[in-house]
């Protein structure tokens, strides 16, 4: 008997059939279709050694590569770190109990959230050059990590506030008659439990950011995407080094969303460590040093 889903109907035999002569026809036409740009790139002689044979240079790495891979790498890790601090400091802020901080909070998310990242980084380059806020050598990446982090910062904030918003509520009746303030309700129940749940969220919005991380070469800043093209244009190898350039992005996310996974594996397994207090309607996840003798 076949698992029924909530979501649709379980095909029957006749549609798995048509189903799979779907899948059969669309394989087909992709692997064509990737076969036609195959061979007409090898007629031009995009595929040649020779045009591959200056990523074996050391050279050409120390020159172009590495620099823009250490950009975007610098770029992506400070724009994240920043955009984690200020996603969950907005995202609380819009929970508050007064409602002048929650308007003001939710105005200046909502803002952060309707500009395009590159228009943004362009303004804040203007702005920080005109102003010389910061050197000359730093403008670019000042107004690239400003801009990602503004970004991502408002998006992570509503992935926080929606994050604890969807856990029970008896949690924090539980805590509170427990005699715990709201800010330890938040730091020691709320806040770790939402982190675990909501990290897929922020994995996904932290490969944005390094993707994101590109857009700075319309600005001057050295990344991976912009040593790529300096590459191709300098040794005429434009479309090899647009294939490395993609391999090396790939590499990078999936290094990312590896690590993310690990450590939300990592989170899991600690959380069913824990010890749990159960109530007529919650369940509130016990930590060290808690008093949870309830008086008579």
């Amino acid at each position: 008997m076949s698992a029924v889903s909530v979501l649709y109907d379980a095909p029957g035999p006749k549609a798995r059939v048509r189903y799979t002569i779907y899948s059969i026809v669309v394989a087909a036409v992709v692997l064509g279709l990737a076969w036609l740009v195959f061979r007409g790139l090898d007629a031009k002689g995009q595929w040649a050694g020779d045009k591959w044979e200056p990523f074996l240079e050391g050279q050409i790495w120390t020159t172009y590569l590495l620099p823009g891979i250490r950009g975007t790498l610098v770029a992506a890790v400070l724009s994240i770190t920043f955009a984690l601090v200020i996603g969950m400091l907005f995202g609380i802020l819009r929970m508050s109990e007064h409602r002048i901080v929650r308007v003001v909070a939710g105005t200046i998310v909502e803002f952060a959230r309707a500009i395009p990242v590159l228009i943004l980084m362009i303004f804040l380059y203007a702005v920080y050059s005109q102003y010389n806020v910061f050197p000359s050598t730093q403008l670019a990446l000042a107004a690239v990590v400003t801009a990602l982090t503004i970004y991502n910062g408002s998006v992570i904030a509503e992935i926080v506030r929606s994050g604890i918003k969807s856990l029970p509520k008896g949690q924090t009746e539980a805590a509170v008659a427990l005699g715990m303030r709201k800010s330890q309700v938040m730091a020691a129940i709320l806040l770790p439990q939402a982190i675990t749940a909501m990290l897929p969220a922020l994995l996904s919005q932290m490969v944005v950011a390094l993707k994101d991380s590109a857009l700075g070469y319309l600005i001057g800043y050295v990344e991976v995407v912009r040593s790529g093209q300096q590459l191709g244009a300098s040794e005429q190898i434009t479309f090899q080094a647009l294939i490395v350039i993609a391999a090396i992005m790939i590499a990078l996310n999936y290094s990312l969303t590896w690590s993310a996974t690990r450590l939300e594996r990592w989170l899991r397994t600690r959380k069913r460590g824990g010890r749990t207090v159960v109530g007529a309607d919650s369940t509130l996840t016990a930590t060290p040093g808690m008093d949870l003798t309830i008086g008579k």
